[in-house]
């Protein structure tokens, strides 16, 4: 017998709340808020451009909502902690463009249910989407994106309690944790990268004490040892930051929102998108089976890919990997899921499913910041068909085959 491990070294980052692009991604999902708080049928495909104190809003919006553009965006940097002129950006001294329009009536065509023609609504966009999970942390994802989302939040949550003790911390943040992997499994954590934007008066040695600290208390103890190699703020200098250091865009960040870098990714990206937009509902969608698949046993990890046409409900197709990690075939997993009528990958089923034109106990700015994926309160967490799935997928290869 073998017993050599194989061995690799796995890394993921994350950005802070204070990022650019995630300033972009906070404004536009607040946007979406607004729209949807009055107006749930609002078509929303909203981009914003953040740099040296401007904020440029742009994009599709359709909707009867009386939407405050402007003061929306302000709130989003103000609440962020861009209040300090130092920073060039703040919430007070930006100036606000705004270069909005309707959605196209031919999009509209495709997405719009038409109850007198017996038309379903359609997908908004052709692509692939994909979703992903695995067992290696408590909310099913992997470990790398994980811990690097809990570095940079735990870093903002002790910003925002404690502006007095943590006063030398500006917004603008990057995380980056690379775990060892041993036969697919991660067993150490071999480097860690923070970089965050702060005063010109800080010591380096004040956040790299933080810094060690947080690690001590969002990783748990059995990745943790007295090798790990710590990276804070490598080039000794982190001052200039936030959109005045480097210009903003919406959508920039999609391996960051998604499973960093672990599992594909489809290309679109999430923010800024009403539900009726594929690349973000389907992609939830695609995330909440995955996670039940592997919360119901079936697999180690899986991930899944459906993909969609323009103005079509029905999927075009529905694939689906284990990694040799399942306890049932691929293709059997794949055709239950797309036909054995637990799981419904229509768009307006979707939206259904999940709550999405009427979000409940969450917001979509929410999830702008520190992954779409992971954290519990979304309705796409849920693993609320776990239990049923096994029973329900062997009846339904016994009666495929028979």
């Amino acid at each position: 017998m073998n017993l050599a491990k194989t061995r690799h070294v796995l890394t993921s980052e994350s950005v802070s709340e204070g990022h650019p692009d995630k300033v972009c991604d906070q404004i536009s999902d607040a946007i979406l808020d607004a729209c949807l708080a009055q107006d749930p049928e609002s078509r929303v495909a909203c981009e914003t451009l953040t740099t040296t104190n401007l904020i440029v809003i742009s994009g599709e919006v359709t909707t009867a909502a009386t939407v405050e553009w402007e003061k929306i965006a302000r709130q989003v940097v103000r609440d962020i902690g861009y209040n300090d002129p130092a920073t060039g950006f703040t919430a007070d001294d930006a100036k606000v463009f705004l270069c909005l329009h309707k959605q196209s009536q031919d999009i509209s065509l495709g997405v719009t249910a038409a109850t007198s023609q017996s038309r379903e609504q359609g997908a908004g966009d052709q692509g692939m989407m994909y979703g992903y999970a695995c067992n290696e942390t408590r909310e099913l994802m992997p470990a790398p994106i994980y811990y690097a989302h809990k570095i940079v939040e735990k870093l903002a949550e002790m910003r925002h309690a404690d502006q007095a003790t943590y006063s030398f911390l500006r917004p603008d943040a990057k995380s980056q944790v690379s775990f060892v992997y041993e036969d697919g499994v991660p067993v150490t954590v071999e480097n860690i990268v923070v970089s965050h934007q702060h005063t010109p008066d800080m010591q380096p040695d004040q956040l790299e004490k933080l810094v060690r600290q947080v690690v001590a208390e969002v990783i748990p103890a059995k990745f943790l040892h007295d090798r790990i190699k710590y990276y804070i703020n490598p080039t000794g200098r982190f001052v200039i930051g936030g959109p005045a250091g480097d210009t903003g865009l919406t959508g920039r960040k999609i391996i960051v929102d998604s499973y960093g870098g672990v599992g594909r990714h489809g290309g679109g990206s999430f923010s800024g998108k009403d539900p009726s937009k594929v690349d973000r509902s389907a992609a939830y969608m695609a995330r909440y089976v995955a996670k039940n698949v592997v919360a119901a046993g079936l697999a180690e990890r899986c991930e899944l890919q459906v993909s969609y046409a323009i103005g079509v409900a029905k999927p075009l197709s529905l694939f689906v990997d284990t990694f040799g990690t399942g306890k049932v075939a691929d293709d059997v997993i794949a055709d239950f899921l797309l036909n054995g009528g637990m799981f419904d990958f229509r768009p307006a089923e979707i939206i259904k499913t999940l709550g999405l034109k009427n979000p409940s106990g969450w917001t979509y700015r929410q999830t702008a910041v520190y992954g779409h994926f992971g954290r519990p309160f979304f309705p796409w967490e849920k693993t609320d068909k776990a239990a049923a799935l096994p029973a329900a997928i062997s009846a339904y290869q016994k009666a495929r085959n028979a």
